[in-house]
């Protein structure tokens, strides 16, 4: 019973710092590009975009196609990143709680 009263505070204890982690992923921002830097995407680490620059040389009407494609690959690239450090977050607050495979908390 002792042990069952134990993991349910490692577990409480998770819990808490998991909902400060997700306030801490609001306010972590990433950026990822293409084309050598022309475009540059910024998100949250939840995903929320927050700036996009574009070059002004790629603004040509006939590259327009290229400059969708452009974006595309640097969300792509943010959201990756991202996800990194969501996973890092995860792993540093969760490290020392034994949980069961394929558990996941949020």
């Amino acid at each position: 019973m002792r042990d069952v009263m134990g993991l349910m505070k490692q577990v409480q204890s998770a819990q808490a710092k998991l909902q400060e982690m997700q306030a801490e992923l609001e306010t972590i921002e990433v950026e990822g590009q293409a084309g050598g830097g022309l475009v540059k995407l910024r998100l949250t680490a939840k995903g929320e975009m927050r700036g996009l620059s574009i070059d002004p040389s790629l603004a040509k009407p006939e590259e327009i196609e290229i400059l969708e494609d452009l974006i595309v690959a640097a969300h792509a690239e943010a959201r990756k990143r991202a996800e990194e450090v969501m996973a890092e977050k995860v792993k540093a607050v969760t490290g020392g709680l034994a949980l069961p495979p394929g558990l996941k908390l949020f």
